[in-house]
């Protein structure tokens, strides 16, 4: 996202080092925000404001909500996706949204949609002048589709300290071969040209991920890059949020000895936390509502980074 300074890192294996997680004893009630169905949440914070944007729901391709300020109050104020991208179906959904701004103003935004010929999940990108839209689809074919991905989903952008943009994304491996990984790659300064081979930055590779890991967010503290996703399958209680750390630019990055956001640490309060984004002093992420599987709304608690770890409450 815009408001962010993030870099790349090289693949690694992580499979014996771990960096601490913070102690759980302080965390507070989650605030619910919006009570109603807006699963992978994308918020960006502008001088006109907070916007968030979610996969497809009842109200709309791209539901987009504003609020004056983090804690809000939300509203949910219409659909950010303007059209059908041309490569996808109509009916497929459009996932996990990601909107930045680049130079010119331009904002653009990113999701996953099925596309039309195979129902592959692919990565596309829409433009528009305003934040909440509506966002036009750029080109006639997807951004992000590998086939041996077996589906690329879930888009995130940062940028590193130099202003390069990069693009993280999952492939969808876990279902038909390799475990999920998330991916980076590096984008030029339009959003929308891919520069250079991708990396892999994570791979599902503990046994309480389910060979799931999705939904990236990268986050720079004072002198570390923590990596936040989600794991497990996302209908199960046992979804979850964890992050990995680097203490450099270069790397490595090593996951935490324990997840980050889970119904447990929650209390119950919060059912499934996962798709988390994190944004001005705020962790937003959804979670299933009312004992179902239905809808899932989001939540926030506040977030810091003493010692470059990050903590709840």
């Amino acid at each position: 996202m815009s408001i962010k300074s993030l870099v790349v890192v090289p693949v690694i294996v992580l499979l014996a080092a771990f960096t601490a997680c913070p102690a759980t004893a302080a965390i507070s009630a989650p605030r619910l925000l919006i009570g109603q169905d807006f699963p992978d949440p994308d918020v960006v914070k502008t001088p006109d404001g907070y916007f968030a944007f979610s996969t497809s729901t009842g109200s709309g391709r791209g539901p987009v909500a504003t609020a004056t300020a983090p804690e809000g109050p939300w509203r949910i104020t219409g659909d950010a996706l303007g059209a059908v991208p041309a490569w996808a179906k109509p009916d497929g959904g459009f996932w996990a949204p990601d909107v930045t701004q680049l130079p010119d103003g331009t904002f653009v935004l990113y999701f996953s949609g099925a596309r039309t010929a195979d129902g592959e999940m692919c990565l596309g990108a829409a433009t528009a002048s305003k934040p909440a839209g509506p966002y036009v689809p750029a080109g006639d074919q997807p951004l992000v589709c590998v086939p041996e991905d077996h589906g690329d989903i879930d888009p995130q952008t940062f940028i590193d300290a130099d202003g390069t943009r990069y693009l993280l994304y999952k492939s969808d491996g876990s279902a038909t071969g390799a475990p999920a990984a998330i991916w980076a790659q590096k984008v030029q300064a339009d959003g929308r040209t891919l520069a250079g081979p991708r990396t892999e930055l994570l791979r599902a590779d503990l046994t309480l991920e389910k060979a799931v890991v999705e939904a990236p967010s990268v986050v720079k503290t004072a002198s570390r890059f923590l990596l936040f996703y989600s794991a497990d399958t996302f209908q199960s209680s046992g979804y979850h949020t964890a992050y990995a750390s680097a203490p450099t630019a270069a790397g490595p990055f090593v996951k935490a000895d324990a997840p980050f956001l889970t119904t447990e640490l929650l209390g119950g309060k919060v059912d499934a936390p996962g798709g988390a984004d994190v944004v001005d002093g705020h962790i937003y992420f959804h979670g299933w509502l009312g004992g179902a599987r239905t809808a899932r709304g989001l939540y926030e608690l506040p977030i810091s980074f003493p010692g470059d770890v990050p903590q709840l409450g």
